[in-house]
Protein backbone atom coordinates (compact mmCIF):
# COMPACT_ATOMS: atom_id res chain seq x y z
CA UNK A 1 0.00 0.00 0.00
CA UNK A 2 1.29 3.38 -0.68
CA UNK A 3 1.30 5.87 1.81
CA UNK A 4 1.85 9.72 2.72
CA UNK A 5 5.46 11.08 3.50
CA UNK A 6 4.57 13.66 5.99
CA UNK A 7 2.74 17.08 5.51
CA UNK A 8 3.42 18.66 2.54
CA UNK A 9 2.53 22.39 3.11
CA UNK A 10 -0.45 24.38 5.45
CA UNK A 11 -2.84 26.14 3.33
CA UNK A 12 -5.80 28.52 3.52
CA UNK A 13 -7.32 31.55 2.66
CA UNK A 14 -6.88 35.26 3.43
CA UNK A 15 -8.71 37.96 2.30
CA UNK A 16 -5.35 39.84 2.22
CA UNK A 17 -2.41 36.98 1.50
CA UNK A 18 0.32 39.15 0.82
CA UNK A 19 -0.39 41.19 3.62
CA UNK A 20 -1.13 38.24 6.09
CA UNK A 21 1.99 36.64 4.56
CA UNK A 22 4.15 39.66 5.73
CA UNK A 23 2.41 39.73 9.24
CA UNK A 24 3.79 35.97 9.55
CA UNK A 25 7.23 36.85 8.26
CA UNK A 26 7.25 39.96 10.57
CA UNK A 27 5.46 38.56 13.43
CA UNK A 28 6.36 34.76 13.53
CA UNK A 29 9.36 34.31 11.17
CA UNK A 30 7.90 32.53 8.95
CA UNK A 31 10.31 32.53 5.84
CA UNK A 32 7.95 33.76 3.29
CA UNK A 33 10.10 36.35 0.85
CA UNK A 34 8.42 40.03 0.38
CA UNK A 35 5.87 39.96 -2.08
CA UNK A 36 5.17 36.10 -1.70
CA UNK A 37 2.76 34.48 -0.08
CA UNK A 38 4.35 31.54 0.16
CA UNK A 39 7.50 30.13 1.98
CA UNK A 40 9.49 26.74 2.91
CA UNK A 41 10.60 25.36 6.49
CA UNK A 42 13.38 23.41 6.62
CA UNK A 43 13.57 19.88 8.35
CA UNK A 44 12.24 20.10 11.95
CA UNK A 45 15.01 20.93 14.42
CA UNK A 46 16.38 17.68 15.82
CA UNK A 47 14.41 15.13 13.70
CA UNK A 48 11.60 16.35 15.76
CA UNK A 49 8.17 14.79 14.09
CA UNK A 50 5.42 17.02 12.68
CA UNK A 51 2.25 15.43 14.36
CA UNK A 52 -0.95 14.59 12.63
CA UNK A 53 -4.13 14.19 14.71
CA UNK A 54 -7.55 14.36 14.75
CA UNK A 55 -10.10 15.69 17.27
CA UNK A 56 -13.17 15.49 18.57
CA UNK A 57 -15.15 19.11 17.41
CA UNK A 58 -16.96 19.29 20.85
CA UNK A 59 -14.70 20.82 23.45
CA UNK A 60 -12.06 21.89 21.17
CA UNK A 61 -9.66 24.78 22.02
CA UNK A 62 -9.87 25.70 18.19
CA UNK A 63 -13.44 27.45 18.42
CA UNK A 64 -15.25 27.23 15.31
CA UNK A 65 -12.57 26.29 13.05
CA UNK A 66 -12.40 23.28 11.48
CA UNK A 67 -8.66 23.08 11.32
CA UNK A 68 -5.40 23.61 13.55
CA UNK A 69 -1.98 24.86 12.74
CA UNK A 70 0.65 24.39 15.71
CA UNK A 71 3.57 25.91 15.52
CA UNK A 72 6.64 24.58 17.78
CA UNK A 73 8.60 27.34 19.35
CA UNK A 74 11.55 27.54 21.35
CA UNK A 75 10.71 30.14 23.92
CA UNK A 76 6.72 30.16 24.18
CA UNK A 77 6.60 32.96 26.55
CA UNK A 78 9.04 35.12 24.42
CA UNK A 79 7.22 34.33 21.29
CA UNK A 80 4.04 35.18 23.14
CA UNK A 81 5.30 38.41 24.64
CA UNK A 82 6.34 39.49 21.27
CA UNK A 83 3.24 38.75 19.24
CA UNK A 84 1.10 41.05 21.84
CA UNK A 85 4.03 44.08 21.64
CA UNK A 86 2.70 43.84 17.96
CA UNK A 87 -0.98 44.04 18.84
CA UNK A 88 -2.02 40.61 17.97
CA UNK A 89 -4.69 38.93 19.90
CA UNK A 90 -2.65 36.55 21.84
CA UNK A 91 -4.71 34.08 24.93
CA UNK A 92 -3.72 34.89 28.28
CA UNK A 93 -4.15 30.77 28.68
CA UNK A 94 -1.02 28.58 28.76
CA UNK A 95 -1.28 25.00 28.91
CA UNK A 96 1.75 22.20 30.40
CA UNK A 97 1.51 18.84 29.64
CA UNK A 98 4.23 16.24 29.94
CA UNK A 99 5.33 16.87 26.24
CA UNK A 100 5.27 20.21 26.34
CA UNK A 101 3.70 23.87 26.96
CA UNK A 102 0.97 25.65 24.58
CA UNK A 103 -0.11 28.70 23.92
CA UNK A 104 -2.35 30.44 21.84
CA UNK A 105 -2.66 33.64 19.45
CA UNK A 106 -4.43 35.03 16.00
CA UNK A 107 -3.66 37.02 12.75
CA UNK A 108 -5.00 40.02 11.72
CA UNK A 109 -7.85 38.12 9.88
CA UNK A 110 -9.00 35.84 12.99
CA UNK A 111 -6.98 32.50 12.00
CA UNK A 112 -6.12 31.24 15.48
CA UNK A 113 -3.01 29.52 16.05
CA UNK A 114 -1.53 27.09 18.36
CA UNK A 115 2.25 27.36 19.67
CA UNK A 116 3.74 24.30 21.38
CA UNK A 117 7.40 24.58 23.08
CA UNK A 118 8.30 20.83 23.59
CA UNK A 119 9.09 19.69 26.86
CA UNK A 120 13.20 19.94 27.17
CA UNK A 121 14.52 16.67 27.98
Amino acid sequence: MEKVLGVGGIFFMARDPEGLAAWYRENLGVPVEPGQTFGEFASSEAGEPTVWSVFPSEGSMNGSQSFKVNYRVRNLDAILAQLRRSGATVGEEVLEYSFGRFGWAADPEGNRFELWEPRKE
